[in-house]
């Protein structure tokens, strides 16, 4: 048993020891990304500006698409009622689960 513990306190320190030894700056400068670039700031910055230019103000998928229907409005209730009836679509809290 005096072996054991012995062997399990050596164990731990060199564990420890170990942890130590993994240390890096507290800043994280080893995940730096350095840059190597030819373009000049102006070129950026036409860049940038020709893009906004182009650019359209209005938000993705926010354009609905309309859609005239010629379907007569009691005809589609009643096939939704037959339907919830027949069991093809769910309706009330059944529908949840």
């Amino acid at each position: 048993m005096n072996k054991t513990a012995r062997f399990l306190s050596i164990a731990a320190v060199s564990a420890f020891a170990a942890f130590g030894a993994h240390a890096d700056e507290a800043d994280a400068s080893q995940f730096a990304t350095k840059f190597e670039t030819n373009r000049t700031r102006a070129e950026v910055a036409a860049e940038a500006s020709s893009v906004a230019q182009t650019r359209s103000i209005e938000p993705a998928g926010s354009r609905v698409v309309t859609y005239k229907s010629t379907a007569d409005r009691a005809a589609v209730r009643a096939q939704a009622a037959e339907a919830v009836r027949t069991g093809q679509i769910p309706s009330g809290e059944i529908s949840a689960m």
